[in-house]
C-alpha cells in the first residue's frame, strides 16, 4: 500500500485549485492521499478527487493501517458517536483535521510535500483579489487558526468603579485578536445580550460555542469570562489545550475542566497580554 501526503498553504481559487489537486491525485501513484482538512481543501478537493476517479472522506480524526488494510475514524451524529471504517476504492483521498494532520503522516511513516497549485486553466473569470466575508472587516471565525479566544458575558458586567467599560472590553478583545491570529468565540449569553451589540459589532451566532453552537477542533483555547459550566464545555471538548480566566475560584472550568485557571481580573490580564504582544 503507497500513501502519499501533501500539506496545504496559502490561498487559491476553486478554478485553478481543482485542476491542479486532481493532477497531483492522479501524479502521485499512489493508493492513499493524505491532505490537512483546511478550508482551502475541503473547497476544492471533493471536486478535485471526482475528476482524479478518487473516493474521498473528509473531517477524520483517526488513521490506522494494518498491513494493506487502511481504517479511519470520523464523528458522526453532531459529535456523538465516533464511527470507524474503510474503503476498497483506490485512489482514497483523506481529510485529516489538520491539528491531528502532523501526527497522522508522523504515525504512518509518511513526510508531507507541499501541494503542486496555481495550475494554468482557461477561464474567463478574473481574480482582482480576496475580500473577507462579513461587513467588508476581517473575518473573527479562523478555523485554521492554533488558538481559540472565548469571550463570556463577564466582559459585560460592572467592574470595580461600579460602571461597565463595553467599549474598552471590545477594544481589549479585538486588539488581543488583531496580535494573536485567534479565532473569535462566543458563549450565547453574550451574543444574545442586546445591550452589548453595539459594542460587539465584530461578534454574532456565528461565533457561538458550546451546546447550542460550534464546537471547535483549535490546538488552543483560552476563555475568558465564562462561567465553565456544562453548556459552555461541552463545545471545547475536541480542543486540546485549555486554558480560563475568571474571577471566580469557584466556578465551572474550576471543577476539572481546564488544563489552567487563572484567578484573576480578565481585563487586567488580556491588557498585560496584549501589551506583551
Amino acid at each position: 500500500m503507497t500513501i502519499k501526503a501533501y500539506s496545504i498553504e496559502g490561498n487559491g481559487t476553486f478554478a485553478q485549485d481543482v485542476p491542479a489537486f486532481a493532477a497531483a491525485i492522479r501524479g502521485a501513484g499512489a493508493e492513499i492521499v493524505l491532505v490537512p482538512g483546511v478550508s482551502r481543501a475541503k473547497r476544492s478537493m471533493p471536486a478535485a478527487a471526482m475528476r482524479a476517479g478518487a473516493a474521498i472522506d473528509t473531517n477524520v480524526v483517526a488513521v490506522q493501517a494494518e498491513g494493506d488494510k487502511l481504517t479511519v475514524q470520523r464523528w458522526a451524529y453532531r459529535q456523538r458517536i465516533l464511527t470507524a471504517f474503510t474503503r476498497v476504492a483506490r485512489p482514497w483521498v483523506i481529510l485529516v483535521d489538520p491539528s491531528l494532520f502532523g501526527d497522522v503522516c508522523a504515525q504512518l511513516g509518511v513526510t508531507a510535500e507541499p501541494m503542486p497549485s496555481g495550475a494554468a486553466v482557461e477561464t474567463r473569470t478574473t481574480v482582482n483579489g480576496v475580500v473577507a466575508a462579513g461587513k467588508g472587516g476581517e473575518s473573527t471565525i479562523k478555523p485554521d487558526s492554533p488558538l481559540l479566544f472565548v469571550a463570556g458575558a463577564g466582559w459585560t458586567k460592572k467592574q470595580a468603579d461600579g460602571a461597565a467599560h463595553l467599549d474598552e472590553a471590545a477594544a481589549t478583545i479585538t486588539g488581543f485578536l488583531a496580535k494573536s491570529g485567534a479565532s473569535l468565540g462566543s458563549s450565547k449569553s453574550l451574543v444574545d445580550m442586546p445591550e452589548a451589540a453595539a459594542a460587539f459589532s465584530f461578534m454574532s451566532h456565528m461565533n457561538q460555542v458550546g451546546q447550542t453552537g460550534s464546537t471547535p477542533r483549535h490546538a488552543k483555547g483560552l476563555a475568558t469570562c465564562c462561567h465553565g459550566e456544562e453548556p459552555h464545555v461541552v463545545g471545547w471538548r475536541f480542543v486540546n489545550e485549555r486554558r480560563a480566566v475568571n474571577l471566580d475560584a469557584n466556578c465551572g472550568w474550576a471543577q476539572g475542566k481546564t488544563d489552567v485557571l487563572y484567578v484573576a481580573d480578565a481585563f487586567a490580564v488580556m491588557k498585560k497580554v496584549n501589551e506583551l504582544l
